[in-house]
């Protein structure tokens, strides 16, 4: 059997990572007012957080339709796959994975699609989409493909320093981290999205104090596995990687679906604990 993986453009993967993984992604769209950007092909990182510095109104973002899915899935078939796994940003955080739910459904009988919520976002699933894309290169089925980021989405953890709460503010997504809006006069917020969902993590009265923090919860080198340091084209970046070095890592950018609520500066962690 050929399984493709398709996933979304908040996995974080770059152009490169995803051409050696045979991993399609379908993307969403970024708003600046009136002007809409398809992300990646028409934005890329650089340009994203340009334009964020650069315009008054805070980006939003849209989810991609269901048939940018159903054109993804054909084109997989098309191609000589057997099935595809999709695996999307949380179900809590956007629209994404409902669309492509209903790409699945339009599908019906035709090719066998199977849809999952990572729950993470970034390189949480980034993650999740390359260790998917590398077990179906080795011959796993669909199902295997499935209880295996079933399993590992229960044990990722995400993480975020950010550097502003407005854009999560107006987005919409502050979820548990409602309760730091009224106290955050100098304050340097952390978010934890490992369970799909963002909560409050931290409230630390410097930068510096709130990175130390997120190496503090990255914990011990031997628990976990496949850490990434990501940012938001952060200036102070060489800070955190300072902190886990000695620490396998990747080093990538957040790209504009997750900046758009994370904002500018935004630096996060990704890893999988270790069972």
């Amino acid at each position: 059997m050929t399984v493709r993986i398709v996933t979304d453009s908040s996995c974080d993967l770059d152009t490169a990572e995803c051409e050696r993984l045979g991993v399609e992604v379908v993307p969403l769209s970024i708003r600046f007012g009136d002007d809409e950007f398809e992300d990646r092909s028409e934005l890329s990182v650089e340009g994203f957080y340009g334009l964020m510095a650069e315009r008054d109104e805070l980006p939003e973002t849209a989810a991609p339709s269901p048939g940018k899915f159903e054109a993804a899935f054909r084109k997989q078939k098309e191609a000589g796959a057997d099935a595809v796994v999709c695996i999307n940003l949380s179900s809590e955080l956007s629209a994404t994975m409902a669309a492509a739910e209903q790409a699945q459904r339009i599908i019906g009988d035709e090719f066998p699609v199977h849809v999952v919520d990572s729950k993470s976002i970034t390189a949480g699933l980034g993650t999740q989409v390359m260790l998917a894309a590398e077990a179906a290169q080795n011959g796993a089925s669909a199902e295997e493909i499935v209880a295996l980021v079933e399993d590992l989405r229960g044990r990722t953890r995400v993480v975020g320093c950010l550097d502003t709460l407005e854009n999560l503010k107006k987005g919409g997504r502050i979820g548990g981290a409602q309760a730091m809006l009224g106290s955050l006069l100098s304050i340097k917020p952390m978010i934890d999205i490992s369970t799909g969902v963002v909560e409050e993590a931290g409230k630390h009265r410097t930068r510096k104090k709130s990175l130390q923090a997120m190496r503090d919860m990255i914990g011990d080198p031997d628990r976990i596995e496949h850490l990434a340091v990501m940012h938001g084209m952060a200036p102070d970046i060489d800070v955190m990687t300072d902190l886990v070095e000695g620490i396998d890592h990747r080093l990538g950018h957040i790209g504009a679906v997750i900046g758009t609520h994370g904002g500018p500066r935004v630096i996060g962690a990704c890893w999988l604990e270790k069972r």
